[in-house]
């Protein structure tokens, strides 16, 4: 089908605690049940380094030419699958798996403090709820300053904010691989329909830098 949408996730490496990288395995397992023929899906696993991430986001977007880029990483507080609506510039302080943080703590330094996904998370949070497929999604407006804020500010930066975000909880507390990957096909698919449905010229040019508190 000449005409696919193409679609990019991204899952992260194991780091710190996280021996099994929740997030890759839910990857993986959205991989195997696909997003429908209509969608070409390519997944991709990200090192916990921030030098590799900058240069990596570019290349993807520019092999690829995704309609939408969907980054997945896991929280340790989480317990429900999380949208994230925007990622933040400032405050990455916490070393990487290579024991690197940014000189100046941010990931770009002309950029603005936070940028948006044009995607209204509120309302494909409520639309896969309503859906009944026995997985809890919510919505946070801070990603955490750490490798997956970062990799969704640079992703967001990379192409006027047709970026989203999604923290998982670990295998376990409380959902299943299964049933992550099954969470994440949802909010996917989803997102593919906002997008369809209200993403217009005008909004990308109304993309503008939030103001949540830092």
């Amino acid at each position: 089908m000449a005409n696919k949408k193409k679609v990019v996730v991204t899952g992260f490496e194991p780091f710190s605690e996280h021996a099994v990288n929740s997030s890759w395995v839910a990857v993986q397992e959205l991989k195997r049940l696909g997003l429908g023929e209509a969608v070409d899906l390519h997944v991709c696993e990200l090192p916990v380094d921030y030098q590799a991430v900058q240069d990596i986001l570019p290349s993807l977007w520019k092999e690829h030419q995704p309609q939408l880029a969907v980054h997945v990483g896991v929280s340790g507080l989480a317990t429900s699958v999380t949208l994230e609506q925007c990622g933040h510039n400032k405050g990455y302080k916490r070393l990487d798996n290579r024991s690197f943080c940014p000189a100046s703590h941010c990931c770009m330094e002309d950029g603005p403090d936070c940028i948006n996904s044009v995607i209204d998370m509120e309302t494909v949070c409520k639309r896969v709820n309503v859906s009944n497929i026995g997985i809890t999604v919510s919505v946070s407006k801070d990603a955490g300053r750490y490798l997956c804020d970062y990799t969704y500010y640079t992703s967001l930066h990379q192409r006027q904010g047709r970026s989203a975000f999604v923290h998982v909880p670990p295998l376990g507390g409380p959902y299943s691989s299964g049933e992550l990957g099954r969470a994440l096909q949802a909010v996917v698919k989803e997102m593919l329909s906002f997008l369809k449905a209200d993403y217009t010229e005008e909004e990308q040019k109304d993309n503008k830098p939030c103001h949540h508190k830092q």
